[in-house]
């Protein structure tokens, strides 16, 4: 993968998390994820959503709960640490200072 690609996929994977630490009870929808992420400037498709949910279950960092045509993420503890900058993970990127 290009550099520019995967710079691309470290901020889809921190906008996730950012958004899911943001919700109540730390839970969204892959729909509505996909929304968010062309909201801030990164345009995914559903299988590149779909992709980094898949991944980001794998490394603990979300539970995935699939409902047939939707699912339903949430984020763990060590997920809304990344998020808020408090932990790090060379395949996410770290959000800025002040949020």
């Amino acid at each position: 993968m290009s550099d520019y690609g995967e710079l691309v996929r470290r901020h889809r994977r921190l906008a996730i998390l950012k958004h899911l630490e943001a919700c109540a009870e730390y839970t969204s929808n892959g729909s509505i994820l996909q929304a968010v992420l062309i909201g801030v400037g990164v345009p995914s498709t559903r299988d590149q959503v779909v992709t980094e949910l898949a991944w980001l279950r794998e490394q603990g960092f979300v539970a995935c709960h699939d409902h047939a045509d939707f699912v339903v993420v949430t984020a763990t503890a060590r997920g809304c640490e990344l998020a808020r900058g408090l932990a790090t993970h060379p395949d996410v990127q770290r959000p800025g200072p002040g949020r």
